[in-house]
């Protein structure tokens, strides 16, 4: 009987935001694995007993990404990790959107001010880095869930400083980003892959409201709902997936695409780390996701 860590966080004292680990676990048990829910940084885990540890909801990692991806290195030479150390690596820091990029990937333009680095004028009437003709965006690159994410106008020009100011403070880098409009149109939609297949899509609303500050509480995923992908978007979701450095297999993926000034898809972030699966949305997809797990653990 395979063993099989499913990796989350510890929410205490608040329940799970995790809706889909129980279900998950059942459906692993009932295809004849034995399945754990497993907090990453619990020191009394023995991952070694393990024939493979998934990181499914370790929603906590952004805010300690280097103790995360450190231990993702260790449990990697205890046990098969999936995905493995290096992917977590490149993908807890969204500077890998440049990378993207410059491999020819359709993205959405980004910006990224580090601490201590210069931040020169941008726009006709910006300055620390910051635009003076558009409405933009001001996130870290260490991030999930829109936290410490917020929208702005050239006129809140100061409003976004402190942010930036409060970031750089905590040695996070900022992303800058256009506001997307498509967003509020088309919204944001999600493709998920497992075992190498698209798994199923997902949409969901804009996130960031005007006048809703950077260290208030959002709502991660507004209005989501089942969403057929165009081919176009398909298209674009293969071409970033086969731009990660070195082709690593990967058990999992997601690809966040909005929709750019041309109206043509672009990716916003590929969630290779601890992507939701919204398997409560999309309780067809249960089986598919056990199945590739299970072979994951078996295959020598």
């Amino acid at each position: 009987m395979p063993r099989v860590a499913l990796v989350t966080y510890d929410p205490r004292p608040e329940p799970s935001k995790d809706r889909d680990l129980p279900v998950l676990r059942a459906a692993l048990e009932a295809a004849g694995a034995e399945a754990d829910a497993v907090i990453w940084d619990d020191d009394e885990v023995d991952w070694a007993s393990y024939d493979l540890a998934v990181i499914r909801s370790t929603w906590d990692y952004s805010w300690r990404a280097d103790e995360f991806t450190a231990w993702a290195e260790r449990c990697g030479k205890l046990t098969r990790l999936a995905n493995p150390a290096a992917v977590v690596r490149w993908n807890s820091d969204k500077r890998y959107l440049g990378e993207l990029a410059a491999a020819g990937v359709p993205t959405v333009p980004t910006r990224y001010l580090a601490p201590g680095e210069p931040t020169g004028p941008d726009g006709p009437t910006g300055s620390h880095g910051l635009p003076g003709d558009h409405e933009y965006v001001v996130k870290p690159a260490s991030g999930a869930g829109a936290r410490y994410a917020a929208r702005y106008t050239p006129e809140q020009h100061e409003t976004a400083v402190r942010h930036l100011a409060r970031m750089h403070a905590e040695g996070l880098t900022a992303m800058v980003q256009p506001y997307l409009r498509g967003i509020d149109t088309g919204g944001e939609r999600a493709l998920q892959f497992f075992g190498g297949r698209l798994l199923h899509a997902s949409r969901k609303r804009a996130v960031l409201a005007p006048g809703i500050a950077f260290d208030a509480d959002k709502v991660a995923h507004p209005g989501l709902e089942p969403w057929t992908p165009t081919r176009a978007e398909l298209a674009v979701a293969e071409r970033a997936l086969a731009a990660v450095p070195d082709a690593p297999e990967l058990l999992y993926a997601r690809v966040d695409l909005v929709d750019g000034d041309d109206g043509e898809p672009r990716v916003m972030e590929l969630e290779l780390v601890e992507p939701n699966l919204f398997l409560f949305l999309h309780p067809e997809s249960v089986s598919a996701v056990a199945a590739a797990i299970l072979a994951a653990a078996v295959t020598p």
